[in-house]
Formats: C-alpha cells, sequence, structure tokens
C-alpha cells in the first residue's frame, strides 16, 4: 500500500465537471493499493498517516498531527503509483491491486478515517478524477507499507 501525502490549505475533486468531495487545511492522499494488502496493513498505514507530526506549531516547527488542526482528509484512490517504469516507455501496473479488492481496501481507509472523527471527503473509484489542490509548503511525503510494516 502507499500512500502520497500532501499538506493543503485546500483541495476538491470533481467528477464529470461536479465536486464531489473539497477539504481546507489538511490532507490530500492518493492512496495505491497493491495485490498483497489487506485492512490490517491498511489499519497500520493509517494509524501512521493520523499521527504524522507534518503541520507547523507556534514557532513553526513541524510538531503537529492533522489532529492538533483540526484538519481534513480528501481520500484519492490512485493505482499509478503502483506504475513499473523499469522497462520500456509504458508502465506497467501489474503489482497494483485488482480492482474489486482493491476498491474494497478504499472504502474501508475512508470508513475507518471517518470512524476516527475527522472530516472525511472522497473521490469515485475508478472514475476520471478532476484534483484540484493548493499545496502548503509544498509538503509532499510518501508512505509505502514496505517501508513501514516490516
Amino acid at each position: 500500500m502507499k500512500f502520497l501525502i500532501q499538506r493543503v490549505t485546500e483541495a476538491s475533486v470533481k467528477v464529470d465537471g461536479e465536486t464531489i468531495g473539497a477539504i481546507n487545511k489538511g490532507l490530500l492522499v492518493f492512496v495505491g493499493i497493491g495485490h498483497e494488502d489487506n485492512e490490517a496493513i491498511a489499519d497500520k498505514m493509517i494509524d501512521k498517516l493520523t499521527r504524522l507530526r507534518i503541520f507547523d506549531d507556534e514557532n513553526g516547527k513541524t510538531n503537529l498531527a492533522i489532529s492538533d488542526v483540526s484538519g481534513e482528509f480528501l481520500i484519492i484512490s490512485q493505482f499509478t503509483l503502483y506504475a513499473d517504469c523499469r522497462r520500456g516507455n509504458r508502465p506497467s501496473f501489474t503489482e497494483a491491486g485488482a480492482p474489486d479488492a482493491a476498491n474494497s481496501l478504499y472504502e474501508y481507509i475512508i470508513s475507518k478515517i471517518s470512524s476516527m472523527g475527522f472530516k472525511t471527503e472522497h473521490g469515485s473509484f475508478g472514475a476520471d478524477m478532476k484534483v484540484s489542490l493548493l499545496n502548503d509548503g509544498p509538503f509532499t511525503i510518501i508512505l509505502d507499507s514496505k517501508e513501514i510494516i516490516k
């Protein structure tokens, strides 16, 4: 599982010209799900995500987690995080999870984060989405379950 995390002052997602999710200060999280991922891995990734201290404190140091700043989440499915570009010029996505299983885990992640009391908006799995954001920093981090869970 891979999370590409961007600290934002605002972000939104549109499908067919209609805004289906929007947040203010918080985290835009692109979620890539691999074929070996499961709910236990998702739980560990969510725990790390929600505890990351990447928001500025009163001294300008990144000491605050999203809960400390009443931040919001925008969760977007992004199978292309599993692009393998080692051979040729056309990426391979053989490591990405099968759509049904990936969608199920994507919905699980949204539900779990929401159940923790965070305002949680999301995109539409498999849709052609247009994502807009104002990156704060810019501050972008990649969490990979292969590095987080040993």
